[in-house]
């Protein structure tokens, strides 16, 4: 697959923001913003930061992943992203939770708190992962960062404004046993085409 800058791929932007906008369900990130919504009333500022915050970090991984896949032999390329995909959909099936509530950064106000623990919170997370291994796949950089970041919106901005929202009314299971899946059907996808 070649690198192809300003044009439109649908099938990057559809994959990266449905497989990550599933796969930050119960996500620690997830879970932070629920509680960066409950400490902070400023929403706005807490979308906005999570926005910038993962825009930054999912273009470095992108670019990562794109700037990797070109040091693998052509043969090997699909079997590593394969291989990468069936090991994000084991990942998946591990419930996250947050370890403590790093508070030191909350003088910063809405906007700077949630910047640095959302960018922190994505770096080595699967759903940055998963921005690395789907640009290799589609070498398709800016579809794939905004498809990851639509789907990091998507998952996170509707528990921001509800604020209280409680993971816990959610089948989580079933959603961690479905993202698996997805992921598990991208590693075949990657094996056959």
């Amino acid at each position: 697959m070649s690198f192809t800058p300003g044009i439109f791929s649908l099938d990057a932007l559809l994959t990266s923001t449905f497989s990550v906008a599933i796969a930050e369900i119960g996500d620690k990130t997830q879970l932070l913003a629920l509680l960066l919504a409950i400490r902070f009333s400023n929403k706005s500022a807490i979308i906005s930061a999570i926005l910038l915050a993962t825009l930054i970090n999912h273009f470095i991984a992108a670019w990562f992943g794109q700037w990797s896949i070109d040091w693998i032999d052509p043969q090997w390329s699909q079997y590593v992203v394969a291989g990468c995909f069936f090991a994000i959909a084991l990942w998946v099936l591990i419930p996250d939770n947050i370890d403590d509530d790093d508070n030191r950064f909350y003088k910063l106000g809405a906007f700077g708190a949630t910047f640095i623990l959302f960018f922190i919170a994505e770096m080595g997370d699967k759903t940055q992962i998963a921005t690395v291994v789907l640009a290799a796949k589609y070498q398709s950089l800016t579809w794939v960062v905004i498809g990851t970041t639509l789907g990091m919106l998507i998952a996170n901005v509707p528990v921001v404004l509800a604020g209280h929202f409680s993971a816990n009314k959610l089948p989580m299971a079933l959603i961690h046993r479905g993202c698996a899946l997805i992921f598990a059907l991208l590693g075949i996808a990657t094996l056959i085409y």
